[in-house]
């Protein structure tokens, strides 16, 4: 079930707010109970197998959990030796879904051995759902959390609808005390709302627009201009952004409006001046739980240099394979270690000054070229027609065609690019032209998306496949 699907919107969520907020029923139990039943309905919605996958490992990430947190015996040898095995089930799932039929296709093909019968379907969300049971399980193991004790917790907190297929990553120890303590109040209801909104318009007047263009641009097949191959990368960029950082608005709006906090998941990525600064403005709750979970742990900079290199690139490389059994991911990947790495050791956006935006604007376009391709073939010849290299020119009839055509999007996408919403909010939220002025604009939102969502194909979520 898509957030911005008319089932979603008409009946599930309508539905689901009415039962939670009826007078007759209003504990703390209920509201969690039945929040985590319209959660597991909402996930077999889509997924009514990989659902059981699902609670299968929230029964024994909840069961790990207790003996890492058990308070006898508490040697450190008994808790990490059930930290490890927890850790090892949750990768190792991860692994036979999400990587095995990738790797037994490279194996086939080295080995000239047929493994085509080794084809595991991917179970939506299963990335993320997994990191969230691995971060339940690493707070216990550092004293971050309380083992929680009551399994329809732990259900909750994984399987919680808003956040459950695309993110944020929400950690247990932000959680923890909002699962039975939360309050829910007409002024975060309101705020929820509003921020649902916003993200829906993000995902389906923007994203799904620049979709169209990449698609039909990347699916040519067919030598195009420098310009036209520029288009489409930068309708891909856009598109990623939109989409995803909409996706994490509907969720943090969504769980604002049962009373839930999320944490921000982006923070205006693209007006970064290096890529060191873009990775600390995209997709936050990843690259933290990397650094927190992987980079720290390994001892981060507190260690040689040589150490310090190999441990950048462990988190590079599986920021690249978590994203996808694909080697363009890992390409990707290790495109930002070589980045992030020589900014680290010589500074040079700095010495940049107005031209660090455009250098980063460029990598990262560049790097969503290698993100957007089905391989690496694909990319590199992409890329070089991007730059001349077997194209047809520099400029042709089709990017003409995709820049006149959806002008005001493309201007409207640059412009929401920057934190132009913040502006006016801080501005004239208290303003009577904010007050009366923002609810008709995000009605306007809500209507035009809605006609939008309607008329036009359907589009998932990118992070739907992660």
């Amino acid at each position: 079930m898509v957030f911005s699907s008319t089932i979603f919107l008409f009946v599930f969520l309508p539905l689901v707010l009415a039962i939670y907020y009826q007078p007759w029923f209003s504990s703390r139990t209920f509201r969690n109970r039945f929040l985590l039943v319209a959660s597991l309905f909402f996930y077999a919605w889509g997924e009514p197998i990989f659902v059981f996958l699902m609670m299968l490992s929230v029964v024994c990430g909840w069961f790990v959990g207790l003996r890492v947190g058990a308070e006898e015996p508490r040697t450190p040898s008994f808790r990490r030796r059930w930290l490890m095995l927890g850790v090892t089930f949750h990768v190792g799932l991860l692994f036979v879904f999400k990587y095995l039929t990738f790797i037994a296709h490279e194996a086939g093909f080295l080995l000239h051995t047929d493994f085509s019968a080794v084809h595991i379907a991917l179970p939506i969300g299963i990335s993320f759902f997994t990191f969230q049971l691995l971060s339940y399980l690493f707070d216990i193991y550092y004293g971050k959390a309380q083992a929680q004790k009551n399994v329809l917790n732990v259900g909750l907190y994984i399987a919680l609808f808003p956040q459950l297929i695309a993110g944020p990553i929400v950690r247990y120890d932000t959680i923890e005390k909002q699962i039975e303590h939360r309050k829910e109040t007409l002024h975060d209801f309101a705020d929820g709302m509003m921020r649902f909104i916003y993200g829906l318009g993000k995902k389906v007047l923007i994203a799904d627009y620049m979709a169209v263009i990449a698609d039909d641009i990347f699916s040519m097949g067919v030598p195009v201009s420098a310009a036209t191959a520029w288009i489409g990368a930068a309708a891909y960029t856009f598109q990623i952004y939109f989409d995803f950082s909409g996706y994490s608005d509907m969720a943090i709006g969504l769980g604002r409006m049962f009373g839930f906090r999320f944490p921000e998941n982006f923070n205006y990525p693209y007006v970064s001046r290096s890529a060191t600064e873009f990775w600390r403005r995209w997709h936050i709750s990843l690259g933290s739980w990397f650094r927190d979970y992987v980079y720290i742990p390994l001892g981060g900079n507190h260690v040689t240099k040589p150490c310090w290199i190999w441990n950048i690139f462990i988190v590079w490389a599986l920021t690249g394979i978590w994203h996808g059994a694909n080697w363009t991911f890992l390409c990707w990947g290790l495109l930002y270690f070589v980045l992030l790495l020589a900014e680290k050791l010589t500074r040079f956006p700095e010495r940049l000054g107005m031209l660090a935006h455009i250098y980063t604007m460029s990598v990262i376009t560049l790097g969503w070229t290698i993100f957007r391709s089905p391989d690496l073939h694909f990319a590199r010849h992409y890329i070089g027609m991007m730059f001349g290299h077997h194209s047809a020119g520099f400029f042709d009839f089709a990017a003409q065609y995709f820049l006149t055509q959806g002008t005001f999007v493309w201007l409207l996408a640059i412009v929401l690019s920057f934190p132009i919403v913040p502006y006016f909010q801080r501005h004239f939220a208290t303003h009577m032209l904010g007050r009366i002025g923002e609810p008709i604009l995000a009605t306007g939102i809500f209507l035009l998306s809605i006609i939008v969502a309607i008329s036009s194909s359907y589009h998932p979520f990118i992070y739907f496949n992660f």
